[in-house]
Parts: C-alpha cells; structure tokens; sequence
C-alpha cells in the first residue's frame, strides 16, 4: 500500500492491545479501480500504472494496477487486495477487470453491463444482495465499477456500451473457505464492500467503539437507539425519519451493547435489526455473528411449530440458507406476522434477561422486503421520546 493511501486510511485503522491496526480496502473497490483503469486504457490507447476511485466510505484511493493486457477491443488489468490488518481470507488476492466497449463521440452516460468471470460466485439462491443467477457482485461495487467507467468515457467526450467483466481466479478455491456455499452463492467469492474500506476486526476495538458511542448517548438521558449497521440505519431514517447519524452502531455485539448501555445508565433502549440476525435473539444468542452461533432456522422452525405450521414447510424451513428465503415461505403460508410475534416475545425475554435492573428495553424486527414484522409495544414511544431529545443531543449522537 501506498504511503499516500496509508494516511487516507489512517482515521479508518483502531486500536488493539497498544497496537495500531491498519485499515484496507475491499473487492469492490479493487474491481472499480481496475474496471476504470482497463477502460481508460482501452479509450485512450496509453497505458497507466494506477487508478483512482473514490470509495464511499469518502477516501479517494489511488491504487496501482498489475497484469495489464491490451489487445483489438479490449483491456485487462488487475489490483491486489490489501486487507490492511483485518484477518481477511481475499487479502493479497488479484481482482480483474477485462474492459470491452462500443462507443461513439457524444454526451450521454455510458452503458455500463458487469459480469461475473472466473472465481467470482454466482446467486443461486434468493435473498441476497443480487436476484438468482446474477453475479456476486454487490450493488454498492456495481455502483462503483458504474462510476469509474462512466468517467473515463466523459472525459474523452463518448458514449456507448462497456462491459465489464469481473473475475478473481484465487476465488475458486478461497470460496470453499468462506459462508458462500451455504448462502446459495457458488463457484466463487462475492465482491463486496458498503464502504470500500476494510475495518480491521478487533473484537476489543469494537466493544470499546459501542461503550464510547453509549457514553455519548447516556448523556442526554432519553432513550438511546441501537442497531447491527447501514441496514439498520437506513431502515429507521426511512421508515420513522431517524438521522443516520442517532443510533449506536453495535455490529454483531448485542449483548455488549446491552451491557454497555447498563454500565452508562441507560434507562431506556431500543434495539432494531433483521429477522435474520434478530432471530437469534430468540435464542439467547448475543453475538449474532455467524462464526459464533447459527440457529436461524431451527429457531424459526421451533416458532413456527408454536404457531401451527405443517410438517411439511417445516422440512423446506430447514432447507433455507438465508432468512429472506424463510421468510418468503412463512408469508406464503400466512404465518410470517405470527411466528414473528412468537420470536418477539422469546427474544424480548432474553433481551430483559441481560440489560440492567431497571433499565426499559424494547425491539423492532424487520425485512426490507416485508418491513416491520413485529415491536414492542414500547417501541414507538421510544422512538418519539427519542425525537423529542434530539435538538438537543442530535450533535453529540
């Protein structure tokens, strides 16, 4: 990694032990760099040792490109992986964009078509970022890919059709090593990235982040709200208007939050998240990470036998990789609302359990696809006297 680079992502690293963990950035971003490196050579005829693209995370990055291949009507390049200090299975990795383009002078943006080459995984079941069949490439990369491209052609004043074609031939044998066949995603890796910066995973990092972030909260001695990330975030600002930047972002870590938050004296709090981490909560499960437990579907099965349903979409239950897929079958079956409440109720349980003599806790379990499938009764009031708080502490929160 560059020194240049280094120092952007420098308010991206933490700190574990005493000692500074270094951020990266991610396939996606990898892909958008040399997506837009291979175009500008292919329009341009000249050949560049690096790209820049801006990750949304903000940092502008400028990373240096490899195994560059020109050729009649095409161009292909590489950028290396550089995952930073995060324990990251794809660090190291080359990621490749092969640039075809039929273009023509004029002002209109460019046609941009992504696809998945070798290494990259294929959907193949639904619920995840990309419908069935597409390639794992998730929307915020394709946005990325999308972009670059997009300016390398404006600038020389054309239009037309790019494809772009994404490929990663270490992925074929990483896959096997991450959660992908198991999400319905096969034959390779998926290029991600919300932020296009790699976050080194410390555990400790991370806890003393929330507790920080509480802190903060408790101040204002109202309701403080919480949430696993983005999904969460842009599910409270859409559907009550809550600002992005209100709620404590807790990650995988629930049950630290909740400590967190009785530890600040936090009197009230409101968790919101997805079915399919939330359901854990129904569980006793804290930590929703996958590597630590994974019952979504015997827990969902267990509710949905409490709310009568047949033996027969049980078995398919179980069958499920994602929740989403679950969830769809519950729906069809018009249970969904009911065996959703029933999880409710069990998480509320175990939630009560964990949080501090006192202390009011409430949940919000929802889908993007479904919205809200059930809350506490407590939830909304919450949320309002939330609002009510925040002219005052919304600069701190």
């Amino acid at each position: 990694m560059t020194k240049n680079n280094e120092a952007l992502l420098q308010p991206f690293a933490v700190r574990e032990k005493g000692k500074l963990l270094r951020a990266g950035y991610t396939t996606g971003t990898c892909a958008a760099a040399a997506a837009k490196a291979a175009a500008v050579m292919l329009i341009t005829g000249e050949r560049i040792e690096a790209a820049a693209v801006r990750t949304p995370a903000g940092p502008e990055l400028l990373l240096p490109v490899e195994e560059i291949r020109t050729g009649p009507g095409f161009a292909e390049c590489a950028v290396r992986k550089d995952a930073g200090d995060d324990p990251d299975i794809t660090d190291g990795i080359l990621i490749y964009a092969l640039v075809r383009a039929k273009l023509q002078p004029g002002s209109d943006a460019a046609e941009v078509v992504i696809r998945g080459g070798t290494g990259v995984g294929t959907v193949t079941r639904p619920g995840l970022d990309q419908p069935p069949g597409e390639a794992a490439i998730n929307s915020i990369p394709r946005k990325m890919i999308t972009e670059g491209v997009r300016e390398a052609a404006a600038e020389a004043g054309l239009q037309g059709r790019v494809t772009v074609t994404v490929s990663a031939p270490e992925g074929l044998k990483l896959a096997e090593k991450t959660f992908n066949p198991r999400l319905g995603i096969r034959d390779g890796i998926s290029i991600l990235g919300t932020e296009g910066i790699v976050r080194p995973m410390s555990r400790r990092a991370l806890t003393d982040t929330i507790r920080a972030d509480m802190r903060v909260h408790a101040q204002g001695g109202g309701p403080v709200l919480a949430v696993p990330g983005n999904y969460g975030l842009r599910f409270l600002e859409e559907t009550f208007g809550v600002p992005a930047s209100d709620p404590v972002i807790m990650s995988n870590y629930v049950g630290e939050t909740i400590d967190a938050a009785g530890e600040t004296g936090v009197k009230e709090l409101l968790l919101a998240g997805h079915l399919g981490k939330f359901v854990k909560l129904a569980g006793g499960i804290m930590n929703t990470h996958s590597s630590e437990a994974d019952a979504r579907m015997e827990l969902l099965c267990a509710h949905a036998v409490r709310c009568g349903a047949p033996a027969g979409l049980l078995k398919q239950i179980l069958d499920c990789t994602v929740t989403q897929e679950a969830a769809q079958l519950l729906k069809a079956a018009g249970l969904l609302k009911a065996v959703s409440g029933s999880i409710l109720r069990a998480a509320e349980a175990h939630v009560r359990r964990r949080a501090a003599e006192g202390m009011k806790t409430a949940l919000i379990i929802y889908t993007p696809e479904d919205g809200i499938l059930a809350e506490s009764t407590e939830a909304r009031p919450m949320l309002a006297r939330r609002a009510k708080q925040m002219p005052e502490t919304g600069a701190e929160g």
